[in-house]
């Protein structure tokens, strides 16, 4: 006797079908699960075979050899357990066997029977949608979550006494008798914060500003308490929302993490993430034994990766973070397969000018030596700080600073300076400025205004990296004036964005 069911095994953000047969054999009893499961799969045996006996339901005293096909597929997780169940169930005639192969199941079994919320769900339905599979059963607390995907049929279970019923078994089940689990809250950054809470800060302004109308990385260099973790903080909030694809992957990766509230529907806004310095390359990138987890860089996908004290991240950290930059997205091989997840973000780096923050500060004294100013940068690689389009010293706030621009109408104004890049760059596969290439930036700028970065490429104050970075910004501050294209004003301002901030060892020779 063999019943079928189906579930869904997630590598990364794509979702595979596994196809779930339960074969029952006249023989000893035992329970057995085949197909490449890790050790939390295997735990389901106990948790169906208790889920099953305290649900009012009849256990079989057969052998079960349970397998989950593709066999060559890694499975990992609890969000097979209902999919297991219902199998058993239709191999000993407890369900109707039709019925129960019409269905994908999510889901994981507590002792009592009742189903219990996973991760990964939106993913999950997503991929069964694609793969012709609308009907989907899952835990009533993910049903929200769910039914965001589009075309989706979701049948919404709290316990299995509930999906038997659904599936013809007439016998009358208890309900459970513990509470769900409650998925913890989402990631987001502090409520309520405006930029208008920054006093002066005038230059710094104008960089977040020109960072978020053209998605450049952004360095910022200063004493503790001249404001820039206030800044870093606020840069999400001036970003436009997300489109459509885009807030899909960004949900998708937060409900693999466990960090999304489906209350609120798809997340449209861009994440904010800020580790601290004491956190793993596993922490950062992603990582884990059989398939690798999402790391800080896919949940800020779309969004910012704040690195506060940066040069206290240990360099092989920071260094992680080159490839990501690069391509938007990363991959991470373990032996059983490798893991694809996005990593398109804005990064922001904030320093201190010296391990004790006093260097150039007026009224204080550093009382750090040369070599132990220069250790404290040099965890800051000249690859990774070439990458940074943007790098400004940020000074003390003086008494009497004036108060800038609310967030509304920093946000209207970067806004629609996306928008002109985005239809300027129609149909090159490009969306920000940051991602234009060398070849266009040379054939679309004027010629007077291409002429001063050649200069001060001339003159050695910046790489050839560093002049295609600082055209992209010229061509960002241009949107933000409403300029058809950069002028040398424009790159002038560019090129003084880029310069400060470094130290001399990070200036070309």
């Amino acid at each position: 006797m063999i019943g079928r069911a189906r579930a869904i095994a997630l590598a990364g953000l794509a979702g595979h079908v596994v196809d779930v047969e339960a074969h029952l054999a006249a023989a000893l009893p035992g329970f057995t699960i085949v197909g490449l499961p890790d050790a939390s799969l295997q735990e389901s045996r106990d948790r169906v075979r208790a889920a099953v006996a305290s649900s009012g339901l009849d256990w079989p005293t057969r052998r079960i050899t349970v397998n989950l096909s593709p066999a060559s597929l890694p499975k990992t997780g609890s969000s097979t357990d209902l999919a297991i169940a219902v199998a058993i169930l239709a191999a000993a005639g407890q369900v109707e066997a039709r019925a129960a192969s019409q269905a994908l199941y999510v889901g994981e079994l507590g002792l009592d029977g009742a189903v219990r919320a996973v991760r990964g769900v939106l993913p999950a339905v997503a991929a069964a949608v694609a793969a012709g599979f609308a009907i989907v059963v899952v835990p009533a607390e993910n049903a929200a979550e769910a039914r965001l995907v589009e075309g989706a049929r979701v049948t919404a279970v709290a316990s299995l006494g509930e999906l038997a019923r659904l599936l013809g078994n007439e016998l009358a089940v208890p309900a459970p008798a513990s509470g769900t689990v409650v998925a913890p809250p989402p990631s987001a950054i502090p409520a309520a914060v405006d930029l208008a809470d920054v006093r002066g800060q005038e230059e710094a302004r104008f960089a977040l500003e020109a960072a978020a109308a053209g998605g450049h990385h952004l360095l910022m260099v200063g004493p503790p308490g001249a404001g820039k973790t206030m800044l870093a903080n606020r840069l999400a909030g001036v970003l436009p929302d997300l489109g459509v694809d885009d807030a899909i992957t960004v949900t998708g990766v937060h409900s693999l993490c466990g960090t999304f509230d489906p209350g609120g529907g798809l997340m449209r806004r861009p994440p904010f993430e800020a580790p601290h310095h004491s956190a793993s390359a596993a922490a950062i990138v992603g990582g884990g034994a059989m398939l690798a987890r999402p790391g800080a860089i896919s949940r800020a996908h779309g969004g910012v990766l704040f690195l506060d004290e940066a040069p206290e991240f240990p360099a092989r950290v920071l260094d992680t973070l080159r490839q990501p930059l690069e391509s938007g997205e990363i991959v991470l091989h373990r032996a059983h397969g490798a893991a694809r997840y996005p990593a398109r973000f804005q990064l922001v780096l904030a320093a201190n000018p010296c391990p004790c923050g006093n260097k150039g500060v007026r009224g204080t004294e550093c009382s750090c030596s040369s070599l132990q100013q220069r250790r404290y940068f040099a965890r800051l690689s000249g690859p990774l700080l070439d990458r940074l389009d943007i790098s400004i010293n940020v000074a003390p706030v003086r008494r009497g600073a004036p108060e800038g621009e609310p967030t509304q109408a920093v946000a209207e104004r970067v806004s629609r300076a996306r928008e002109t890049s985005k239809k300027r760059l129609a149909g090159t596969g490009w969306v920000q400025n940051s991602q234009i290439s060398t070849r266009w930036l040379r054939s679309n700028t004027p010629a007077k205004a291409l002429e001063i970065a050649q200069n001060a490429l001339d003159k050695g104050e910046i790489s050839a990296r560093g002049l295609d970075r600082s055209l992209r910004v010229a061509w960002s501050i241009a949107d933000l004036a409403g300029l058809p294209a950069p002028t040398p004003v424009q790159v002038s301002q560019a090129l003084g964005l880029r310069n400060r901030g470094r130290n001399d060892r990070d200036r070309p020779r």
